[in-house]
């Protein structure tokens, strides 16, 4: 049987690399488990995902039950205090026992007021498109008329604009 050769010639994956480095940040923050903070909505549900963020975890004095701290906006909160004993059950469940005995709900970040406008829900930037000015489109068009390949011509032809449009200014 021949043996098998490795594949990874020596690298290792980024995420192998990272994740001490992750965890050191994430436990100086009271997070036992980093999947807490990664993966929030796999663990909350994407409802209460996209209405909360966790922002700490603190320990009581004996050390029984800790109190998870979470953000949401004030339209938000009494719809994430409905969902308290269920959002409990789940976070505990990553934990793989009741370390979670409270939950704590909080309409401002620790940071301060001007940080704490958050948008819990990470949407793509969208931006119009604007159309070329007609003194670089020209130019752009018969530098890159040589080429061939459609898709590297246009590729070609917006990279020409936007050199000669910063040239301008």
């Amino acid at each position: 049987m021949a043996s098998r050769k490795p594949t990874t010639h020596g690298f290792k994956r980024t995420s192998a690399l990272l994740q001490p480095s992750i965890r050191r940040a994430s436990e100086s923050r009271g997070f036992a488990q980093s999947r807490l903070l990664t993966h929030w909505p796999e663990v909350a549900g994407e409802e209460i995902a996209a209405i909360s963020r966790p922002v700490d975890v603190t320990y009581g004095r004996q050390g029984m039950g800790a109190t998870l701290t979470l953000l949401t906006t004030g339209a938000q909160a009494p719809m994430l205090e409905m969902q308290r004993e269920k959002l409990r059950a789940r976070v505990n469940a990553v934990y793989g026992y009741n370390a979670i005995s409270r939950i704590r709900i909080t309409q401002t970040a620790p940071v301060g007021f001007a940080e704490g406008q958050a948008d819990f829900i990470h949407r793509p930037k969208t931006a119009a498109p604007r159309s070329p000015a007609p003194e670089t489109a020209q130019p752009a068009a018969t530098l890159v008329a040589p080429v061939h390949d459609d898709s590297l011509r246009a590729a070609l032809e917006s990279l020409a604009r936007n050199v000669l449009t910063r040239s301008q200014h």
